[in-house]
C-alpha cells in the first residue's frame, strides 16, 4: 500500500501544469497597459505570466498574437462592461452618458490596473515598425467611436437628440473627452480629478445640441 501511494505521488509530482490562457492573458495585459508593446519583450512575458516561450508560442504563435490576444481580452472585461452601462434603457440620454464616462474614469485610475486606457497607452508608444499593430489599434479607436455613434442615433430616434443634429460629430466630440481624460489619468489624475472634467463636459450637454 506504502508503495502506491509513493508511486502515486511521484506521478502526480511530474504530471505538467496546466496552461492558464486567461490568467496569462492578465498578467500579460499589465505588462503591456504599463510598458506599451515595443517595451515588452518575450523574456518579460514569459516571468509574467510563468508559462515557458514554447507554450507561449505554441499558443499565441508570436508576440503579436499574443497582443492580439490582450486586446480581445480587454474589449471583454473592461469594454464590454463600460458599454452596457452606456445602453441602459432606463436612463436618459444625458444619465446614461455620465454613467459611461464614470466606469471608464473609474477604469483609468483604479489601482488594479495601470493608469489611463490599455488601447491608448499601448498605441502611443508604438514604433513605425509595428504597422499592423497600430492598424489593429486604429480599428479598435474607430469602433469606440462608433458604439458612442450608434447610442447617440437610438436616442435621435427616440426624440432625445434633435433631429438635425450630427450624432457622428456628437461622438467624435465626446471620444475625443475620454481619449484626453486617458491621458490625464496616466499623468496622475485622481477619479475625483476626472469626474470634475465630467461635471464640466455635461453641464455644456444643452450647448452641444444646438452648436
Amino acid at each position: 500500500m506504502t508503495a502506491d501511494v509513493q508511486s502515486c505521488t511521484k506521478k502526480s509530482r511530474g504530471r505538467p501544469k496546466v496552461f492558464d490562457r486567461d490568467a496569462a492573458l492578465d498578467k500579460a495585459m499589465t505588462l503591456f497597459w504599463e510598458h506599451g508593446y515595443e517595451a515588452t519583450s518575450l523574456a518579460d512575458l514569459v516571468e509574467a505570466t510563468g508559462a515557458k516561450a514554447p507554450t507561449l508560442y505554441a499558443e499565441f504563435i508570436n508576440k503579436e498574437g499574443l497582443f492580439r490576444a490582450v486586446l480581445d481580452r480587454y474589449i471583454s472585461r473592461f469594454a464590454a462592461r463600460h458599454e452596457a452601462a452606456l445602453f441602459n434603457e432606463e436612463q436618459s440620454v444625458e444619465q446614461a452618458l455620465e454613467a459611461y464616462f464614470t466606469a471608464v474614469a473609474t477604469c483609468f485610475t483604479s489601482k488594479e490596473t495601470p493608469a489611463g486606457c490599455f488601447m491608448i497607452n499601448t498605441s502611443a508608444t508604438l514604433a513605425a515598425s509595428s504597422k499592423e499593430i497600430a492598424r489593429t489599434l486604429k480599428t479598435r479607436h474607430a469602433q469606440q467611436e462608433q458604439t458612442l455613434c450608434q447610442f447617440l442615433v437610438s436616442r435621435q430616434q427616440r426624440g432625445e437628440i434633435p433631429a438635425q443634429k450630427d450624432v457622428q460629430a456628437l461622438a467624435q466630440f465626446l471620444n475625443c473627452i475620454l481619449q484626453g481624460m486617458s491621458i490625464s489619468a496616466r499623468e496622475g489624475a485622481s477619479l475625483e480629478d476626472l469626474q470634475q472634467v465630467i461635471r464640466t463636459t455635461f453641464c455644456l450637454w444643452p450647448k452641444m445640441l444646438t452648436l
